[in-house]
This record gives C-alpha cells, structure tokens and sequence, in this order.
C-alpha cells in the first residue's frame, strides 16, 4: 500500500496495519505509525497526504503540530501518527485486538 511505504521512507517507527472490515462500521483500516519526533510526525504526516493525493483520496486531518496523535480520515483508511508517548497513553491496537494485524518492522 502506497501509503505505508510512505511512512516508511520517512522513518516512521512501528507501523501497523489493522484491518478493520467486517468488525468495524466507519473504516475499513487503520494505519499507525509512531513518530520520532514532533518534525518527524509532520513529515509523516505529508507523506501520508502526499500517497493518499496520489491515489486520488479525500481525507480529513485532526491534530495539530505539538500534539500527540494527528488522525488523517481517508474514510474507509485512517491514517494515525502518534508521538512514543501518545501511542502508548491510547493504546489502539489493544483496543481494536480483534480486528488481524500486519507489523512494518522499522530499521531501528
């Protein structure tokens, strides 16, 4: 999926993809990468954008710079960066457990 090689080419650490059809009503998948720092989740975050304007996506983006998680709703794909201590405070592959995932192992 082009926007998990985005978020690959720019460093993000510990992405997962979460299918969530079949289990859930409002997205099909989620895709949660942990950033670096607050510049890295900003360059994450256009790299989402930028794979997502590419495949001709509309999306919505919540969050902003100096937060912990920024949320791009592509509708049926949400997109999550979160910062190392706002993946761990909201815990979503915990909360979405049932639903099969695939891990993106990080260089580091």
């Amino acid at each position: 999926m082009p926007i998990i090689g985005a978020l690959e080419s720019k460093h993000g650490l510990d992405i997962v993809f979460l299918d969530l059809s079949g289990i859930s009503g409002f997205a099909d998948a989620f895709i949660i990468a942990t950033a670096r720092s607050e510049v890295n989740a900003q360059t994450l975050s256009d790299a989402a954008t930028d794979a997502l304007d590419s495949m001709g996506m509309s999306y919505k983006i919540e969050g902003a710079s100096g937060s912990k998680w920024r949320l791009i709703d592509a509708g049926h794909v949400v997109v999550h960066v979160f910062s190392r201590e706002g993946r761990e405070f909201y815990k979503l592959e915990r909360l979405w457990g049932d639903a099969p995932a695939k891990r993106f192992e990080s260089e580091e």
